[in-house]
């Protein structure tokens, strides 16, 4: 299980703009090229964005659906990755005073990653949530700041 956190200064709310808008998935997740459908409701459980992921021309087309959505503090994804499975996607809020500190928990559920799990697919984990969790944290404060008109606010980490 891959567990990490970033500290992003800016407040939750605006952290969770981010994650309440699956049109930035691309801007922030490693990996994902592009968002190709975001379901009207999303975040609301039960709702899917589909998305192309890959390397260069190596590409896969994918899902990823809402399981758990508590808005302002909790989002839990199912990420559909054929042929590997599917893996549970976990982001927690925390009020760090004016800013935010961002639990990301993410595990295989299904599929060849479930049965793989251990120390080498944990490393690579850890280096592909430390880079996301760092692109959310630019993107959550280049917003903020945008938003509110400040200089406020760098991400960290």
């Amino acid at each position: 299980m891959a567990r990490r956190q970033q500290f992003i200064a800016c407040p939750p709310e605006a952290v969770w703009g981010v994650l309440a808008d699956g049109h930035s998935y691309a801007e922030w997740v490693v990996g994902t090229q592009d968002i190709e459908h975001v379901d009207p409701g999303w975040p609301a459980v039960g709702a899917a964005l589909r998305y192309r992921a890959g390397l260069g021309p190596l590409t896969i087309d994918d899902s990823c659906t809402v399981r758990i959505c508590e808005p302002g503090t909790r989002l839990e994804l199912e990420a559909k990755a054929a042929p590997f499975g599917t893996a549970r996607i976990a982001f927690t809020l925390i009020p760090w005073g004016a800013n935010t500190l961002v639990l990301l928990d993410e595990h295989p559920l299904t599929g060849p990653g479930s049965r793989f799990e251990g120390p080498p697919s944990e490393f690579v984990l850890h280096l592909r949530n430390r880079r996301l969790l760092g692109n959310l944290a630019r993107v959550a404060v280049e917003e903020h700041r945008q938003a509110t008109g400040t200089g406020a606010g760098r991400p960290v980490g």
